[in-house]
C-alpha cells in the first residue's frame, strides 16, 4: 500500500555554464552583463521558490511513506494479537484509524481507475433510439442528460459520474437496459490509487475537519 512519488531534482543546465555567463532556454551562453536586472531577479526568485518546493514535495514524500509504513505496522500487530484485521486492510474498502479521544483521525482509501470501453458507444446509441421514439414531453430532458453523459472533455474522457447517473434510471424499455447492460461492460478498471486523509476536531461531538496539505488547498 506504500507508494511514494518519484524524487524530483533541479534540472542541471543543458552545458557547462562558466563563471559570469547564464544559459538561457536553447542552450545558449549568455553574459550576466547583457541580461536585464530585472530578468536576473526574476530567475532567481523562481530559483529559491523552485528549491523550497522540491524540499518540501521530498518531504510529503517521506511523509507518505511513514503513514503507510506506520498503518500497516499497526494492522499486522492487529493481526498477530487478536486475529483480526480491521476492514478493508486487506480489501478494497477504505480503512480508519481514530484517536482513543475520538479528536484525530486517519483514513486510507483505494480508489479504482477506470476507462470505458467501446461498448459504452453502443449504450449511446440504444440511448438515442429510446429517446427517438418516446413521447415529445420526455425527450428534451432526457436529450440533455444522455448529452452530457457522453460529452467528453478536452482528453477525450466522459464523466463517470454522469454516465453512472444513466445506470440510475429505470424505464421499461428494452433498448434502455440493453444501453445500461453495454455501460456495465464497457468499465475497464485499469489501475488503482491509494489516498490517505487526516482529519481533527475540538470535541468528540464536533464536525471532523480536514487537516490540509494539498497547497491548492491550503
Amino acid at each position: 500500500m506504500n507508494e511514494q512519488s518519484p524524487t524530483i531534482a533541479l534540472p542541471a543546465p543543458k552545458v557547462d555554464v562558466p563563471e559570469g555567463y547564464r544559459a538561457d532556454s536553447k542552450g545558449r551562453l549568455v553574459p550576466e552583463k547583457s541580461i536585464r536586472p530585472v530578468e536576473l531577479l526574476e530567475d532567481q526568485m523562481v530559483r529559491k521558490i523552485i528549491g523550497y518546493a522540491l524540499e518540501l514535495s521530498a518531504q510529503i514524500s517521506r511523509f507518505r511513506g511513514h503513514v503507510y509504513d506506520d498503518c500497516n505496522s499497526y494492522l499486522t500487530l492487529a493481526a498477530e494479537s487478536y486475529g483480526v484485521t480491521k476492514r478493508g486492510a486487506r480489501g478494497r474498502g477504505n480503512v480508519t484509524f481514530t484517536s482513543f479521544d475520538g479528536l484525530m483521525k486517519v483514513q486510507l482509501a483505494v480508489a479504482d481507475r477506470m476507462a470505458f470501453g467501446p461498448e459504452l458507444q453502443v449504450a449511446r446509441d440504444l440511448f438515442d433510439a429510446c429517446i427517438s421514439d418516446w413521447s415529445e414531453g420526455a425527450r428534451e430532458e432526457l436529450r440533455a442528460l444522455v448529452d452530457s453523459a457522453f460529452e467528453a472533455d478536452k482528453e477525450g474522457q466522459v464523466s463517470r459520474d454522469a454516465v453512472f447517473r444513466l445506470l440510475r434510471m429505470t424505464f421499461d424499455d428494452a433498448r434502455w437496459q440493453e444501453g445500461q447492460r453495454a455501460i456495465h461492460d464497457s468499465i475497464r478498471v485499469i489501475g488503482s490509487k491509494s489516498y490517505c486523509r487526516f482529519y481533527a476536531r475540538d470535541t468528540p461531538d464536533a464536525p471532523w475537519q480536514s487537516i490540509t496539505i494539498d497547497l491548492a488547498a491550503a
